[in-house]
């Protein structure tokens, strides 16, 4: 077993809690945390995160390349509907709005590098040649497009409910938001551990010390950190019926995260 380094024990000790109701972060045992959301029924949004942005503006964020992270990491169950992961990304949509006063910024183009699990409701990929769910190490990388131009493209979003607006979106996309992924195989139930090297032209992921995918794609800082659980999913397939909401989870849902470098 890896000792974690107590410097990044005591970085995750200061991340900020995120939580709707139910849901609970604990430290389990020394150095080790536990993200858990309460069983329930769909219709309601549940969420345990750990962050160290959700204050900040976005300019502000910590992360920047070059950026080495290792956790080791398990979850509850093998598929646990809806969402969740460990990484880095510039929180384009503010999701942490109304959850404990996060800061409201406007909406941005995605940039991330992280270690992304999805149940299969989900299909997260403006790409039609990539895994959009399961278990995936995953990168995005945008433009930084001025942050008027952004609001205003967030009031066609509705149109988005159109399966035809929403194909010509979907290609639209894919010239503004570049992305790469690629789906492995673990059973998540047992511990792992999760390595990842971001550099400024390349990313590169690791699953228990060998070398899982390494893409070019790199996020642009800035960037947050954060790790995370949720009854969430979205979907935006190629033939353009785009879904969103939540998920029923018959029992509660947990993560265990134990940081280490």
């Amino acid at each position: 077993m890896i000792s974690p380094n107590p410097g990044i024990r005591s970085v995750f000790a200061a991340l900020r809690h995120s939580l709707t109701p139910g849901s609970q972060i604990t430290q389990v045992y020394n150095g080790t945390w536990r993200l858990e959301i309460p069983a329930g029924a769909a219709g309601q949004y549940r969420l345990a995160q750990l962050d160290d942005y959700s204050q900040l503006r976005r300019e502000e964020f910590p992360w920047r390349p070059p950026i080495s992270l290792q956790v080791r990491a398990r979850a509850s169950a093998e598929a646990i509907p809806g969402t969740w992961g460990i990484g880095l990304w510039n929180d384009p949509f503010s999701l942490s709005i109304g959850l404990g006063g996060g800061r409201r910024r406007l909406p941005a183009l995605p940039n991330a590098a992280w270690f992304f699990f999805a149940s299969p409701h989900n299909y997260l990929s403006l790409r039609d040649d990539l895994p959009a769910s399961g278990s995936l190490a995953a990168t995005f990388q945008s433009e930084l497009l001025p942050a008027p131009v952004m609001a205003l493209s967030a009031l066609l979003l509705p149109m988005l409910a159109l399966p035809v607006t929403a194909r010509l979106f979907r290609r639209a996309g894919r010239r503004k938001v570049r992305q790469d992924a690629a789906s492995f195989s673990a059973r998540l139930t047992d511990w792992h551990s999760y390595h990842m090297e971001v550099e400024s032209g390349e990313v590169r992921f690791g699953l228990d010390g060998r070398t899982l995918y390494a893409t070019p794609l790199a996020p642009i800082g800035p960037l947050g950190l954060v790790v995370w659980i949720d009854n969430q999913y979205a979907a935006l397939p190629p033939q353009g019926k785009l879904s969103y909401g939540t998920l029923s989870n018959p029992e509660p849902a947990w993560i265990e995260i134990e940081p280490v470098e």
